[in-house]
């Protein structure tokens, strides 16, 4: 614990770049010009009540915490460090880097193929997405992007809009928990199993799917899955009314929110703040209507946009959103049923495997059709397969970008080939990294219980914002 006065403050002393009341620390404390004399205090171990005496005695509040980054409302590993004066917030930063995995670096050393099973662990809330973008991406290279099979492209549609429910009953879930609504969090977490489920029938796993794959997807929905869907669809509207009844004209719950975590567009796009942050001050940006991939432009549905700029409406958005995507889902049932039979994978028999991932009458490994196909009758195929497996696929030398919307904002993913099997540079504009700079213009002004409200409406996964 340290009293700042003149003998640690030197102008002189601190790293250029860096605050001046930590020298070398850029987390440290910062001092306004008018005040120069007052002591700051930087809680570093001790006894609470010994700092609560000391400033009690200089007649002095300000004080740094540190909030996480092991912290209940933090969601993952952020840290914020904020600067308080009694009960108001000064200054709030955000240390990031605490999850960092190497994802991106790791794609270098991996086939195109074997990237996805990377990816789809960044965001783990929205795996979906990023297995989308980046497969987007490679389409783009590879010059396919037209030659998709339809029924493909519906599944992709099918699976990015149960993920994006997923992701949306996560961040009401969270948030309401972190406000004390533990039953809120319950509903959130009921629901989104529903929706797991629906994942594991499909792609064999509840997350990091890898099941969007270039050219197509893994597998093709299984017998029975359509109305499975449709079940679901029905179960979430009522767990989504049920959610509204305990959100929307809740008294606490708009005591809390409403006028909380205030960003206008004018600091949306300065920051580069997109998705339900920037529709909540009124501007109705959705890269699934102005630049559509996957056939969206074909589907009906509506862009959610209030005025508020608050926490509050960025809450009502995410549940107007829900019923949005509940809508095309209901769409793509009905284009499933229609395309029945037709292929889920690019039929450029240099990028897609001969094998049909479906399961064997034993409930695992391959069809026996398949095995019978490639190790009885053409070696061509197993020879073939083999080598797709193992070196995989050369992409063309260039660059492309492709973004989805994703359900926190534009996802992009920028692949660079130098004409080999593997990735030259995979990198990923994560909406997450972007909206977690506006936690200083959210919460600078405003009360400590607010920054956790404020936190939660961004909706920030560290996994996407470290990488």
């Amino acid at each position: 614990m340290t009293t700042h006065d003149e003998t640690i403050y030197d102008d002189t002393a601190a790293s250029p770049g860096l605050d001046p009341a930590l020298p070398g620390d850029p987390y440290g404390a910062s001092v306004d010009d008018d005040t120069d004399d007052a002591p700051v205090f930087t809680v570093s171990g001790g006894d609470w009540n010994d700092l609560v005496d000391e400033a009690t005695a200089l007649s002095e509040e300000r004080i740094v915490v540190n909030m996480g980054p092991q912290h209940p409302s933090t969601h993952g590993v952020l840290r914020l460090i904020l600067e308080l004066d009694g009960e108001t917030v000064t200054e709030a930063r955000a240390g990031i880097g605490y999850l960092h995995t190497g994802i991106e670096k790791n794609m270098e050393f991996r086939t195109w193929t074997q990237g996805v099973t990377f990816c789809t662990r960044m965001d783990y809330l929205t795996p979906m997405f990023q297995e989308a973008a980046y497969c987007l991406s490679i389409e783009r290279l590879l010059g396919i992007t037209e030659r998709i099979p339809e029924r493909a492209s519906v599944i992709r549609v099918l699976m990015m809009e149960l993920t994006r429910v997923s992701s949306h009953l996560i961040a009401l879930g969270t948030g309401g928990m972190e406000m004390g609504a533990t039953t809120v969090m319950t509903v959130g977490f009921r629901e989104r199993e529903r929706i797991l489920r629906v994942f594991e029938a499909v792609t064999g796993l509840r997350m990091n799917n890898a099941y969007i794959r270039p050219g197509g997807v893994a597998q093709d929905v299984p017998h029975g899955a359509v109305d499975m869907v449709r079940g679901v669809v029905t179960e979430l509207r009522t767990g989504l009314g049920e959610l509204e009844k305990l959100l929307v004209e809740n008294p606490l719950l708009k005591g809390r929110t409403v006028g909380v975590g205030y960003l206008d567009l004018t600091g949306c796009t300065a920051l580069g703040v997109t998705g339900p942050v920037l529709r909540s001050t009124g501007l109705p940006h959705d890269l699934r209507k102005s630049a559509p991939y996957c056939g969206y432009e074909t589907y009906d549905f509506e862009v959610i946009t209030r005025s508020g700029c608050d926490a509050y409406d960025r809450l009502r958005i995410r549940i107007d959103e829900m019923y949005e995507s509940l809508k095309i889902v209901e769409q793509t049932l009905d284009r499933l049923q229609r395309t029945e039979g037709q292929p889920v994978m690019v039929e450029d028999k240099k990028i897609a495997w001969p094998a049909q991932l479906a399961i064997g009458g034993d409930g695992q490994g391959n069809s026996l059709d398949h095995i019978r196909e490639i190790m009885g009758t053409s070696m061509e195929a197993l020879i073939h397969h083999f080598k797709l497996v193992t070196e995989g696929f050369r992409v063309p030398p260039g660059q492309a970008y492709a973004a989805v919307e994703s359900a926190k904002g534009e996802l992009g993913c920028h692949t660079v080939s130098d004409g080999g099997t593997r990735p030259y540079r995979a990198h990923f504009r994560d909406p997450s990294f972007n909206n977690l700079q506006a936690v200083a213009a959210m919460c600078e002004g405003s009360q400590v219980a607010d920054v956790i409200v404020a936190v939660a409406s961004i909706d920030p996964v560290m996994g996407g914002v470290d990488r």
